[in-house]
Protein backbone atom coordinates (compact mmCIF):
# COMPACT_ATOMS: atom_id res chain seq x y z
CA UNK A 1 0.00 0.00 0.00
CA UNK A 2 1.03 3.89 -0.78
CA UNK A 3 1.10 6.37 2.04
CA UNK A 4 0.81 9.96 0.98
CA UNK A 5 4.47 10.54 2.35
CA UNK A 6 5.50 7.69 -0.37
CA UNK A 7 3.39 9.23 -3.02
CA UNK A 8 4.60 12.69 -2.04
CA UNK A 9 8.53 11.25 -2.46
CA UNK A 10 8.08 9.29 -5.53
CA UNK A 11 6.90 12.81 -6.78
CA UNK A 12 9.74 14.78 -5.44
CA UNK A 13 11.98 12.15 -7.23
CA UNK A 14 10.38 12.31 -10.65
CA UNK A 15 10.55 15.90 -10.95
CA UNK A 16 14.23 16.14 -9.69
CA UNK A 17 14.66 13.27 -12.62
CA UNK A 18 12.85 15.10 -15.13
CA UNK A 19 14.85 18.55 -13.99
CA UNK A 20 18.17 17.26 -14.15
CA UNK A 21 17.63 15.46 -17.75
CA UNK A 22 16.46 18.30 -19.52
CA UNK A 23 19.49 20.45 -18.08
CA UNK A 24 21.58 17.50 -19.22
CA UNK A 25 19.83 17.20 -22.58
CA UNK A 26 21.10 18.55 -25.69
CA UNK A 27 18.01 20.65 -26.80
CA UNK A 28 19.44 23.70 -28.41
CA UNK A 29 17.06 26.92 -26.99
CA UNK A 30 18.33 29.93 -27.83
CA UNK A 31 19.58 30.57 -24.44
CA UNK A 32 21.62 27.70 -24.27
CA UNK A 33 22.91 28.51 -27.15
CA UNK A 34 24.11 31.83 -25.78
CA UNK A 35 25.19 30.21 -23.15
CA UNK A 36 27.86 27.79 -24.82
CA UNK A 37 28.89 30.78 -27.04
CA UNK A 38 29.90 32.87 -23.84
CA UNK A 39 31.73 29.84 -22.36
CA UNK A 40 33.63 29.52 -25.96
CA UNK A 41 34.22 32.93 -26.75
CA UNK A 42 34.56 34.72 -23.32
CA UNK A 43 38.10 36.29 -22.73
CA UNK A 44 37.81 36.10 -19.13
CA UNK A 45 37.69 31.81 -19.52
CA UNK A 46 40.29 32.30 -22.11
CA UNK A 47 42.77 34.16 -19.36
CA UNK A 48 41.89 31.27 -16.65
CA UNK A 49 43.13 28.83 -19.56
CA UNK A 50 46.63 30.70 -19.80
CA UNK A 51 47.07 30.15 -16.26
CA UNK A 52 46.01 26.21 -16.42
CA UNK A 53 48.69 25.74 -19.38
CA UNK A 54 51.39 27.68 -17.12
CA UNK A 55 50.22 26.01 -13.96
CA UNK A 56 51.02 22.61 -16.43
CA UNK A 57 54.25 23.77 -17.50
CA UNK A 58 54.76 24.19 -13.69
CA UNK A 59 54.16 20.42 -13.40
CA UNK A 60 56.80 19.59 -16.13
CA UNK A 61 59.55 21.75 -14.71
CA UNK A 62 58.92 20.46 -11.46
CA UNK A 63 59.23 16.96 -13.08
CA UNK A 64 62.23 17.70 -15.05
CA UNK A 65 64.35 18.24 -11.79
CA UNK A 66 64.25 14.02 -11.74
CA UNK A 67 66.52 14.01 -14.48
CA UNK A 68 70.03 15.19 -15.17
CA UNK A 69 70.97 18.43 -15.87
CA UNK A 70 74.10 18.74 -18.75
CA UNK A 71 76.26 21.89 -19.50
CA UNK A 72 79.89 23.42 -20.74
CA UNK A 73 82.26 24.79 -18.78
CA UNK A 74 85.15 26.47 -19.87
CA UNK A 75 87.93 27.88 -17.79
CA UNK A 76 91.03 29.60 -18.77
CA UNK A 77 93.84 30.76 -16.51
CA UNK A 78 97.21 32.38 -16.83
CA UNK A 79 99.76 34.08 -14.62
CA UNK A 80 103.28 35.65 -13.52
CA UNK A 81 105.05 35.70 -10.97
CA UNK A 82 104.05 34.61 -7.30
CA UNK A 83 105.37 31.39 -5.29
CA UNK A 84 107.87 28.68 -7.39
CA UNK A 85 109.74 25.58 -6.81
CA UNK A 86 113.36 25.95 -8.29
CA UNK A 87 114.57 22.15 -9.61
CA UNK A 88 118.07 22.01 -9.74
CA UNK A 89 117.98 19.33 -12.81
CA UNK A 90 120.70 21.13 -14.54
CA UNK A 91 123.30 20.46 -11.64
CA UNK A 92 122.16 17.51 -10.88
CA UNK A 93 122.56 15.81 -14.44
CA UNK A 94 125.11 18.00 -16.54
CA UNK A 95 127.94 16.18 -15.20
CA UNK A 96 126.35 13.01 -15.69
CA UNK A 97 125.33 13.92 -19.53
CA UNK A 98 129.13 15.48 -19.81
CA UNK A 99 130.67 11.72 -18.63
CA UNK A 100 128.51 9.87 -21.21
CA UNK A 101 129.33 12.52 -23.70
CA UNK A 102 132.75 11.84 -23.54
CA UNK A 103 132.64 7.66 -23.45
CA UNK A 104 130.51 7.62 -26.37
CA UNK A 105 132.27 9.76 -27.93
CA UNK A 106 129.35 11.99 -29.15
CA UNK A 107 127.13 15.18 -27.78
CA UNK A 108 124.15 12.77 -27.74
CA UNK A 109 123.00 14.77 -24.26
CA UNK A 110 123.18 18.53 -24.12
CA UNK A 111 123.07 20.53 -21.31
CA UNK A 112 120.26 21.49 -19.35
CA UNK A 113 119.39 24.42 -17.18
CA UNK A 114 117.85 24.32 -13.48
CA UNK A 115 114.20 24.60 -14.16
CA UNK A 116 111.24 27.00 -11.84
CA UNK A 117 108.26 26.24 -11.98
CA UNK A 118 105.11 28.65 -10.87
CA UNK A 119 101.97 27.39 -8.36
CA UNK A 120 100.08 29.81 -10.68
CA UNK A 121 99.13 28.35 -14.01
CA UNK A 122 100.34 29.41 -16.71
CA UNK A 123 98.01 29.72 -20.07
CA UNK A 124 96.15 27.37 -18.99
CA UNK A 125 92.77 26.07 -20.01
CA UNK A 126 89.92 23.58 -18.48
CA UNK A 127 87.00 22.41 -20.65
CA UNK A 128 84.52 20.13 -19.44
CA UNK A 129 80.81 18.68 -19.82
CA UNK A 130 79.52 18.34 -16.30
CA UNK A 131 76.14 16.18 -15.88
CA UNK A 132 74.80 16.71 -12.33
CA UNK A 133 72.30 13.67 -11.89
CA UNK A 134 70.03 13.47 -8.21
CA UNK A 135 70.13 10.25 -7.04
CA UNK A 136 68.22 10.83 -3.56
CA UNK A 137 65.98 14.20 -2.91
CA UNK A 138 63.08 14.31 -1.47
CA UNK A 139 62.25 17.54 -2.22
CA UNK A 140 61.84 17.33 -5.95
CA UNK A 141 58.52 14.57 -5.02
CA UNK A 142 56.88 17.10 -2.77
CA UNK A 143 57.75 20.30 -5.29
CA UNK A 144 55.75 17.85 -8.25
CA UNK A 145 52.83 17.27 -5.55
CA UNK A 146 52.57 21.49 -5.10
CA UNK A 147 52.38 21.64 -8.76
CA UNK A 148 50.61 19.30 -9.63
CA UNK A 149 48.12 20.94 -6.61
CA UNK A 150 48.37 24.51 -8.79
CA UNK A 151 47.31 22.59 -11.75
CA UNK A 152 43.74 21.22 -9.95
CA UNK A 153 43.12 24.64 -8.31
CA UNK A 154 43.40 26.41 -12.09
CA UNK A 155 41.05 23.57 -13.41
CA UNK A 156 38.68 24.68 -10.56
CA UNK A 157 38.95 28.16 -11.01
CA UNK A 158 37.99 27.68 -14.55
CA UNK A 159 35.21 25.31 -13.76
CA UNK A 160 34.35 28.54 -11.27
CA UNK A 161 34.57 31.34 -13.44
CA UNK A 162 32.31 29.17 -16.10
CA UNK A 163 29.54 28.97 -13.73
CA UNK A 164 29.54 32.24 -12.66
CA UNK A 165 29.39 33.46 -16.37
CA UNK A 166 26.24 31.16 -16.94
CA UNK A 167 24.69 32.46 -14.16
CA UNK A 168 25.66 36.50 -15.52
CA UNK A 169 24.62 35.45 -18.94
CA UNK A 170 21.15 34.01 -17.85
CA UNK A 171 20.48 36.99 -15.55
CA UNK A 172 20.93 38.98 -18.38
CA UNK A 173 19.45 37.48 -20.72
CA UNK A 174 16.05 37.83 -18.57
CA UNK A 175 17.03 41.28 -17.85
CA UNK A 176 16.79 42.16 -21.66
CA UNK A 177 13.51 39.86 -21.82
CA UNK A 178 12.14 42.10 -18.63
CA UNK A 179 12.78 45.33 -20.73
CA UNK A 180 11.39 44.65 -24.01
CA UNK A 181 8.32 42.77 -22.48
CA UNK A 182 8.24 46.40 -20.14
CA UNK A 183 7.94 48.13 -23.39
CA UNK A 184 5.79 45.79 -24.99
CA UNK A 185 3.53 46.85 -22.29
CA UNK A 186 3.91 50.83 -22.61
CA UNK A 187 3.23 50.66 -26.28
CA UNK A 188 -0.19 49.10 -25.61
CA UNK A 189 -0.99 51.40 -22.84
CA UNK A 190 -0.25 53.98 -25.75
CA UNK A 191 -2.77 52.44 -28.25
CA UNK A 192 -5.55 52.05 -25.21
CA UNK A 193 -5.02 56.00 -24.62
CA UNK A 194 -4.38 56.77 -27.84
CA UNK A 195 -8.10 55.16 -28.44
CA UNK A 196 -9.94 57.27 -25.16
CA UNK A 197 -8.49 60.63 -26.90
CA UNK A 198 -10.12 59.70 -30.00
CA UNK A 199 -13.31 59.12 -28.20
CA UNK A 200 -13.01 62.08 -26.02
CA UNK A 201 -12.49 63.96 -29.09
CA UNK A 202 -15.83 62.82 -30.88
CA UNK A 203 -17.57 62.90 -27.65
CA UNK A 204 -16.53 66.91 -27.50
CA UNK A 205 -17.62 67.49 -30.90
CA UNK A 206 -20.59 65.95 -30.21
CA UNK A 207 -20.88 67.98 -27.29
CA UNK A 208 -20.97 65.51 -24.94
CA UNK A 209 -17.58 65.80 -23.04
CA UNK A 210 -15.29 68.30 -22.08
CA UNK A 211 -11.90 69.64 -22.80
CA UNK A 212 -10.14 68.95 -19.76
CA UNK A 213 -11.04 65.47 -20.98
CA UNK A 214 -9.00 65.65 -23.88
CA UNK A 215 -6.08 67.78 -22.26
CA UNK A 216 -5.77 64.97 -20.15
CA UNK A 217 -5.45 62.09 -22.43
CA UNK A 218 -2.61 64.30 -24.01
CA UNK A 219 -0.79 64.30 -21.13
CA UNK A 220 -1.22 60.81 -20.16
CA UNK A 221 -0.09 59.87 -23.96
CA UNK A 222 3.17 62.14 -23.20
CA UNK A 223 3.39 60.10 -20.03
CA UNK A 224 3.57 56.61 -21.26
CA UNK A 225 5.49 57.82 -24.60
CA UNK A 226 7.86 58.71 -22.07
CA UNK A 227 8.06 55.56 -20.39
CA UNK A 228 8.46 53.83 -23.81
CA UNK A 229 11.62 55.88 -23.95
CA UNK A 230 13.02 55.15 -20.89
CA UNK A 231 12.24 51.30 -21.34
CA UNK A 232 13.82 51.36 -24.86
CA UNK A 233 16.77 53.26 -23.30
CA UNK A 234 16.79 50.56 -20.90
CA UNK A 235 16.22 47.42 -23.74
CA UNK A 236 19.41 48.89 -25.46
CA UNK A 237 21.42 48.97 -22.30
CA UNK A 238 20.62 45.58 -21.61
CA UNK A 239 21.41 44.63 -24.85
CA UNK A 240 24.72 45.66 -25.02
CA UNK A 241 25.46 43.93 -21.48
CA UNK A 242 24.58 40.97 -22.79
CA UNK A 243 26.26 41.10 -25.64
CA UNK A 244 29.61 42.19 -23.73
CA UNK A 245 28.97 39.07 -21.74
CA UNK A 246 28.79 36.75 -24.98
CA UNK A 247 31.41 38.66 -26.79
CA UNK A 248 29.58 39.91 -29.46
CA UNK A 249 28.88 43.58 -30.85
CA UNK A 250 26.75 45.62 -29.05
CA UNK A 251 24.35 45.95 -31.33
CA UNK A 252 24.17 42.65 -32.48
CA UNK A 253 21.08 41.14 -32.18
CA UNK A 254 19.18 39.04 -29.22
CA UNK A 255 17.27 35.91 -30.39
CA UNK A 256 13.97 36.11 -28.11
CA UNK A 257 12.13 32.91 -28.34
CA UNK A 258 11.64 31.55 -24.57
CA UNK A 259 9.35 29.35 -23.48
CA UNK A 260 8.36 31.50 -20.13
CA UNK A 261 6.21 28.74 -18.95
CA UNK A 262 8.84 25.93 -19.64
CA UNK A 263 11.23 28.15 -17.22
CA UNK A 264 8.83 28.59 -14.61
CA UNK A 265 8.37 24.81 -14.39
CA UNK A 266 12.31 24.45 -13.72
CA UNK A 267 11.50 26.83 -11.30
CA UNK A 268 8.83 24.92 -9.29
CA UNK A 269 11.19 22.00 -9.89
CA UNK A 270 14.20 23.17 -8.33
CA UNK A 271 13.05 23.83 -4.84
CA UNK A 272 12.64 20.29 -4.61
CA UNK A 273 16.41 19.71 -5.42
CA UNK A 274 18.64 18.65 -2.86
CA UNK A 275 21.67 21.11 -1.61
CA UNK A 276 25.04 18.81 -2.16
CA UNK A 277 28.40 21.41 -0.88
CA UNK A 278 30.82 18.96 -2.22
CA UNK A 279 29.83 19.56 -6.07
CA UNK A 280 30.51 23.23 -5.32
CA UNK A 281 33.52 24.59 -6.71
CA UNK A 282 34.55 27.07 -3.64
CA UNK A 283 34.71 23.70 -1.23
CA UNK A 284 36.52 22.13 -4.01
CA UNK A 285 39.30 25.09 -4.14
CA UNK A 286 39.50 25.14 -0.37
CA UNK A 287 39.95 21.41 -0.65
CA UNK A 288 42.99 21.49 -2.98
CA UNK A 289 44.45 24.40 -0.75
CA UNK A 290 44.39 22.29 2.45
CA UNK A 291 45.93 19.75 0.07
CA UNK A 292 48.75 22.24 -0.49
CA UNK A 293 49.37 22.94 2.76
CA UNK A 294 49.83 19.08 4.10
CA UNK A 295 52.32 19.11 0.87
CA UNK A 296 54.11 22.31 2.06
CA UNK A 297 54.08 20.36 5.33
CA UNK A 298 56.09 17.51 4.20
CA UNK A 299 57.95 19.87 1.76
CA UNK A 300 59.76 21.54 5.27
CA UNK A 301 60.23 18.58 6.63
CA UNK A 302 62.31 17.07 4.08
CA UNK A 303 64.48 19.72 4.07
CA UNK A 304 66.10 17.21 7.50
CA UNK A 305 66.49 14.55 5.13
CA UNK A 306 69.93 14.41 3.27
CA UNK A 307 70.37 14.81 -0.66
CA UNK A 308 72.84 12.74 -2.73
CA UNK A 309 73.84 13.83 -6.05
CA UNK A 310 76.20 12.59 -8.95
CA UNK A 311 78.69 14.37 -10.61
CA UNK A 312 80.20 13.64 -14.26
CA UNK A 313 82.59 15.58 -15.65
CA UNK A 314 84.19 14.46 -19.30
CA UNK A 315 87.06 17.28 -20.47
CA UNK A 316 90.37 18.40 -21.15
CA UNK A 317 92.77 20.09 -19.63
CA UNK A 318 96.24 21.59 -20.18
CA UNK A 319 98.59 24.52 -20.75
CA UNK A 320 98.99 26.38 -24.48
CA UNK A 321 95.95 24.79 -25.65
CA UNK A 322 97.17 21.01 -25.71
CA UNK A 323 94.64 18.72 -26.66
CA UNK A 324 96.04 15.16 -26.69
CA UNK A 325 95.65 11.59 -24.77
CA UNK A 326 97.06 13.41 -21.49
CA UNK A 327 94.94 16.04 -21.73
CA UNK A 328 91.75 14.42 -21.15
CA UNK A 329 89.81 12.72 -18.39
CA UNK A 330 86.86 12.03 -16.92
CA UNK A 331 85.65 12.76 -12.93
CA UNK A 332 82.70 10.23 -11.31
CA UNK A 333 81.91 11.93 -7.84
CA UNK A 334 79.11 11.51 -5.52
CA UNK A 335 78.15 14.42 -3.16
CA UNK A 336 76.70 14.21 0.26
CA UNK A 337 74.86 16.66 2.00
CA UNK A 338 73.69 16.47 5.48
CA UNK A 339 71.70 19.02 7.51
CA UNK A 340 72.81 19.03 10.97
CA UNK A 341 71.93 22.25 12.83
CA UNK A 342 69.41 24.94 10.93
CA UNK A 343 69.02 26.90 13.98
CA UNK A 344 65.34 25.73 14.19
CA UNK A 345 64.20 27.31 11.13
CA UNK A 346 62.74 24.53 9.67
CA UNK A 347 60.54 23.44 12.72
CA UNK A 348 59.55 26.72 13.05
CA UNK A 349 58.46 26.53 9.19
CA UNK A 350 56.44 23.09 9.65
CA UNK A 351 54.90 24.78 12.53
CA UNK A 352 54.10 27.72 10.35
CA UNK A 353 52.69 25.10 7.48
CA UNK A 354 50.37 23.33 10.11
CA UNK A 355 48.80 27.05 11.57
CA UNK A 356 48.06 27.34 7.69
CA UNK A 357 46.42 23.85 7.73
CA UNK A 358 44.42 24.14 10.50
CA UNK A 359 43.30 28.20 9.37
CA UNK A 360 42.10 26.51 5.54
CA UNK A 361 40.56 23.97 7.35
CA UNK A 362 38.52 25.90 9.76
CA UNK A 363 37.97 28.15 6.16
CA UNK A 364 36.40 24.89 4.87
CA UNK A 365 33.50 24.44 7.25
CA UNK A 366 32.68 27.94 7.34
CA UNK A 367 32.19 27.96 3.66
CA UNK A 368 30.32 25.02 3.74
CA UNK A 369 28.09 26.32 6.28
CA UNK A 370 27.70 29.55 4.19
CA UNK A 371 27.23 27.69 1.61
CA UNK A 372 24.25 26.23 3.04
CA UNK A 373 22.79 29.02 4.28
CA UNK A 374 23.14 30.43 1.29
CA UNK A 375 21.88 27.99 -0.68
CA UNK A 376 18.29 27.84 1.73
CA UNK A 377 17.97 31.21 1.39
CA UNK A 378 18.24 31.41 -2.36
CA UNK A 379 15.70 28.26 -2.00
CA UNK A 380 13.04 30.14 0.14
CA UNK A 381 13.67 33.41 -2.30
CA UNK A 382 12.54 31.70 -5.07
CA UNK A 383 9.44 30.03 -3.50
CA UNK A 384 8.71 33.37 -2.13
CA UNK A 385 9.32 34.85 -5.90
CA UNK A 386 7.16 31.85 -6.99
CA UNK A 387 3.94 32.82 -4.29
CA UNK A 388 4.11 36.47 -5.09
CA UNK A 389 3.61 36.04 -8.57
CA UNK A 390 1.10 33.46 -8.15
CA UNK A 391 -0.43 36.46 -6.36
CA UNK A 392 0.39 39.13 -9.49
CA UNK A 393 -1.34 36.51 -11.73
CA UNK A 394 -4.55 37.59 -10.35
CA UNK A 395 -3.85 40.60 -9.75
CA UNK A 396 -3.65 41.26 -13.33
CA UNK A 397 -6.61 39.13 -14.12
CA UNK A 398 -8.80 41.66 -11.72
CA UNK A 399 -7.13 44.33 -13.23
CA UNK A 400 -8.20 43.12 -16.31
CA UNK A 401 -11.63 42.32 -15.95
CA UNK A 402 -11.69 45.72 -13.98
CA UNK A 403 -10.73 47.97 -16.78
CA UNK A 404 -13.31 45.98 -19.28
CA UNK A 405 -15.82 46.73 -17.34
CA UNK A 406 -15.18 50.41 -16.38
CA UNK A 407 -13.99 51.03 -20.81
CA UNK A 408 -17.93 49.51 -20.97
CA UNK A 409 -19.42 51.63 -18.31
CA UNK A 410 -17.41 54.99 -20.21
CA UNK A 411 -18.65 53.88 -23.26
CA UNK A 412 -22.49 53.92 -22.00
CA UNK A 413 -21.85 56.73 -19.95
CA UNK A 414 -21.86 55.05 -16.70
CA UNK A 415 -18.46 55.24 -15.89
CA UNK A 416 -16.56 58.78 -15.76
CA UNK A 417 -13.28 59.48 -17.60
CA UNK A 418 -11.02 59.44 -14.42
CA UNK A 419 -12.20 56.10 -13.70
CA UNK A 420 -11.24 54.86 -16.88
CA UNK A 421 -7.44 56.04 -16.39
CA UNK A 422 -7.55 54.74 -13.18
CA UNK A 423 -8.28 51.58 -14.64
CA UNK A 424 -5.55 51.84 -17.32
CA UNK A 425 -3.62 52.79 -14.86
CA UNK A 426 -4.21 49.61 -12.63
CA UNK A 427 -3.99 47.50 -15.37
CA UNK A 428 -0.96 48.60 -17.14
CA UNK A 429 0.68 48.57 -13.31
CA UNK A 430 -0.71 45.18 -13.22
CA UNK A 431 0.90 43.81 -16.58
CA UNK A 432 4.29 45.86 -15.46
CA UNK A 433 4.28 44.16 -11.96
CA UNK A 434 3.36 40.72 -13.19
CA UNK A 435 6.25 40.95 -15.59
CA UNK A 436 8.30 41.83 -13.76
CA UNK A 437 7.83 39.42 -10.65
CA UNK A 438 7.90 36.47 -13.31
CA UNK A 439 11.62 37.75 -14.17
CA UNK A 440 12.31 38.27 -10.48
CA UNK A 441 11.02 34.35 -9.68
CA UNK A 442 13.40 33.00 -13.23
CA UNK A 443 16.51 35.17 -12.07
CA UNK A 444 15.50 33.70 -8.56
CA UNK A 445 15.76 29.82 -10.13
CA UNK A 446 19.27 30.84 -11.59
CA UNK A 447 20.60 31.81 -8.30
CA UNK A 448 19.43 28.34 -6.79
CA UNK A 449 20.66 26.94 -9.92
CA UNK A 450 24.37 28.37 -9.44
CA UNK A 451 23.95 27.40 -5.51
CA UNK A 452 23.18 23.77 -6.09
CA UNK A 453 25.77 23.80 -8.84
CA UNK A 454 23.31 22.22 -11.05
CA UNK A 455 23.85 23.49 -14.79
CA UNK A 456 26.29 21.23 -16.73
CA UNK A 457 29.22 23.50 -17.55
CA UNK A 458 30.90 20.77 -19.02
CA UNK A 459 29.18 21.09 -22.54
Amino acid sequence: MITVLTKHRLITALSIVTLVSTMMSGQQTALDQYIREALKKSPVLYQNSLNLDKAKIGEDIARSYYLPTVGFQLGYQTAAGGRSIDLPVGDMLNGVYSTLNQLTGTSAFPTIHNQQINFLPVNFYDAKIRANIPVYNPEIKHNIALAGSQVTGSEIEIRLRRRELVRQVKEAYFNYLLTLQATKIYREALSLASEGRRVNERLLKNGKGLPAYVLRSDAEIEQIRAEIYQSEVQARNAASWFNFLVDRPADADIDTLFDESEALLRCNQLILMQQNTSVREEVKSLMNASAVYSNMISLQKSARLPRLNGILDLGSQSENWRFNGQSRYFLLGLQLDVPIFSAYRIKNKVAQARLDLMQNESRVAYVRDQIDLSAATSVNNLKSALESLEAKQKQLEAASTYRRLIDKGYAEGVSTFIETIDARNQWTQAQLSCKIQLYKALQAGVAVERELALFNIDQ
